[in-house]
């Protein structure tokens, strides 16, 4: 799996989630009106949601509950990981971004 394209999967999924076009901030005509902190917020909620499902399902699943298949919490789990590895590589590259601003000579 790549993931560089994963990473921007998400990133795409958060502007469209913002109302962002990809592009120049107003280059339409039109300001973008999202507000990053509520998207980011979301995303991080999405992943935590994801995290307590699978832990959910894989409790059940040890307690033998014939409604909890071993498919369902394998995959619950894999959403899970493939959720938080794309969370943990945005952040990498926001703080690699700001990085990158704070070193430039003004």
């Amino acid at each position: 799996m790549n993931s560089l394209g994963s990473v921007d999967n998400v990133l795409s999924q958060l502007q469209s989630a913002s109302g962002l076009k990809k592009g120049v901030p107003g280059a339409g005509g039109a300001t973008p009106q999202g507000d990053f902190s509520k998207v980011i917020t979301q995303a991080l909620n999405n992943v935590s949601n994801l995290q307590a499902q699978s832990s959910q399902l894989q409790r059940r699943f040890q307690m033998e509950d014939p409604n909890v298949s071993l498919e369902q919490t394998m995959v619950a789990m894999q959403k899970s990981q493939i959720a938080f590895q794309s969370a943990l590589q945005v952040r990498n590259r926001l703080v690699q971004a700001y990085s990158d601003i704070m070193n430039m000579q003004v």
